[in-house]
């Protein structure tokens, strides 16, 4: 990054407000839920294993995405005061309810399953957030992954680009991480477009619900919708994918000017009703958390992170609403009152609900 970046021209900015008001204007234009208006972008790049970068077919939204019936959970236990990580639960210290019904557990573990990482980084916008300080921070923690672990790589502005398709072989991580699309300070912040085509891609995970983990690396944590699938789309595909999405920023003086401006200028939006996606919402309902940490260390933010999914409870049950109706359920998961102090409280943070299997009629 140049000196003139680091410094923050106004000009950028200046671009930046004219740019979202035409989004906010556009957006409110297009309340309707919309389908995908074209592919992931497959550019001229090829992935880390030489073939050409993989492009997303449309969305078929009537497919069945939850192919069981089993549901499964991903839950992260933390001191409230503290933040610690609570560790050494049985499955008799959760309760776990469906649509205010109480649900039997029957599969429960921690650290027991292997994890689907996709790695979604962020290219638009006045401040690139990829530097060779977060690279190395992905290298490092990508290190403390296991051999049945698989991670992947894509990129997103106004497109989305698959760099490096799900892989245990870590160096084609670092590969796809050297083979990036470049950044462009005009482009968008296209969340909306991103987290639809990383659930879709989801899909070809061989990791279960629950332990499929979207990492989205950027400057910002709300942006207008571009057009293609509405934010609302892309939630419920998330939501059908068994996606925990967490997030990233390394922080900076520029870093927060820009997210401030694009918090107030989609605030103001959402008053004439302009959509927009927000990361930090997303985040919360699927039971993931966004860190922010300066970018020298962001080695260890990156470190606790992983730490942090390592040590996440898997709890699954078969719902006793036995309707393939694709309809939206909500989930409670909490400790037992016996474990809850009133100097030292437990927090539970998984996703909030799922979306049931749709049968498919003939």
């Amino acid at each position: 990054m140049n000196k003139d970046k680091v410094s923050l021209p106004a000009l950028c900015f200046s671009l930046t407000v004219i740019s979202l008001l035409s989004l906010a204007a556009h957006s409110q234009e297009n309340t309707q839920p919309r389908t995908r208006n074209g592919p992931v972008s497959e550019a001229k790049r090829t992935d880390a294993g030489g073939e050409p970068a993989a492009k997303l077919g449309p969305a078929a939204t009537e497919d069945v995405r939850l192919a069981v019936d089993l549901v499964v959970l991903d839950a992260q236990v933390l001191q409230q005061k503290t933040g610690r990580v609570v560790g050494f639960l049985k499955r008799e210290d959760f309760v776990l309810s469906e649509d205010g019904v109480k649900q039997q557990i029957t599969h429960f573990g921690q650290d027991s399953l292997p994890l689907s990482v996709l790695f979604l980084i962020d290219r638009g916008g006045c401040l690139d957030p990829f530097s060779e300080k977060v690279r190395r921070a992905i290298v490092e923690s990508s290190r403390g992954l296991k051999p049945q672990d698989e991670v992947g790589l894509m990129a997103f502005h106004n497109t989305t680009e698959l760099v490096t398709r799900f892989s245990h072989d870590q160096r084609r991580i670092i590969d796809g991480l050297d083979r990036l699309p470049p950044h462009d300070e005009e482009a968008n912040h296209c969340f909306n477009r991103a987290f639809y085509d990383a659930a879709e891609y989801m899909r070809h995970a061989s990791n279960p619900d629950g332990r499929r983990v979207i990492i989205v690396i950027t400057s910002v944590t709300t942006y207008f919708d571009c057009s293609g699938p509405s934010g609302d789309d892309a939630r419920r595909a998330i939501l059908e994918s068994g996606s925990v999405v967490c997030g990233i920023i390394p922080k900076t003086a520029g870093q927060r000017m820009e997210s401030g401006i694009m918090r107030t200028v989609t605030g103001i939006g959402g008053l004439f009703k302009a959509r927009s996606s927000n990361l930090n919402q997303l985040a919360e309902e699927t039971g993931g958390e966004v860190l922010t940490d300066k970018p020298e260390n962001l080695d260890h933010t990156f470190n606790d992170l992983i730490g942090h999914l390592r040590t996440r409870y898997v709890v699954g049950f078969v719902s006793t609403n036995t309707k393939r109706d694709g309809t939206f359920r909500k989930l409670k998961l909490e400790v037992v009152p016996s474990l809850q102090k009133p100097d030292s409280k437990i927090l539970v943070k998984t996703r909030r609900g799922y979306i049931a299997a749709k049968r498919r009629t003939t």
